[in-house]
């Protein structure tokens, strides 16, 4: 049996199973406070049996939002199963915000903007009526939820990996739309590994947009 331990407001890594069925097994003493990828499944609780058994070829992950640290028991080697998305391969980087010249001087960026929201791992442009975002190669939002707005995001480039609600989309091709209610967790992965390949969406929203109604209830660029 290989164990892993996941620490408090950490993950594993966005794994694609090898060709053999993978079983795990959770450990912890307070039930339930973790999500979990199974394929095209995000699992936020009422965890069946079934939820533990990864079919082959299947990504899987697992988060641990809660305060204290989970094991995790699989019943095989997992040292070869090819590594999707790896949120901690930064951690130990030094962390430099975006530069506006950098999208303005390699992007047709649409005039316009109201203002801007520079980062290390992502950059947005805030428009009237819509912002556009830019998501670095290897990163990801955090999963979020707002209380107060739903969005839509349109996916302009980059083909990534997007979560909203139950439900988790690879590899999206540009034009496809989603639509993230009230309450919904959601967010965006940028599988990419060349440096310049950013993910690009383009969201709007509907009620009352505020940066203090984001509920981050997994942030993988705020390392502890």
């Amino acid at each position: 049996m290989i164990e892993e331990k996941i620490l408090p407001k950490r993950s594993t890594l966005l794994r694609e199973n090898g060709n053999n069925e993978l079983n795990l097994n959770i450990i912890q003493p307070n039930l339930y406070e973790y999500f979990m990828i199974n394929g095209s499944r995000f699992i936020t609780g009422g965890f069946t049996e079934s939820d533990y058994n990864i079919k082959s070829n299947q990504c899987y992950m697992i988060i641990n939002y809660g305060d204290i640290p989970i094991n995790i028991q699989y019943d095989q080697d997992i040292s070869n199963h090819r590594i999707i998305y790896n949120p901690y391969k930064y951690e130990f980087t030094q962390r430099v915000n975006f530069k506006l010249e950098l999208f303005i001087d390699n992007y047709d960026i649409p005039k316009g903007y109201v203002s801007t929201l520079p980062k290390w791992y992502s950059f947005k442009f805030t428009y009237p009526d819509y912002n556009l975002i830019f998501i670095r190669p290897e990163f990801g939002l955090s999963v979020q939820i707002h209380k107060f707005r739903n969005e839509s995001w349109e996916i302009l480039d980059g083909k990534p990996i997007i979560i909203t609600g139950n439900k988790v989309y690879y590899f999206v091709e540009n034009g496809q739309k989603f639509h993230n209610p009230i309450n919904t967790y959601h967010s965006i992965i940028n599988p990419n590994i060349e440096r310049n390949n950013f993910v690009v969406i383009k969201e709007r929203w509907n009620g009352k947009f505020d940066e203090s109604d984001i509920n981050r209830v997994f942030n993988p660029n705020n390392y502890k």
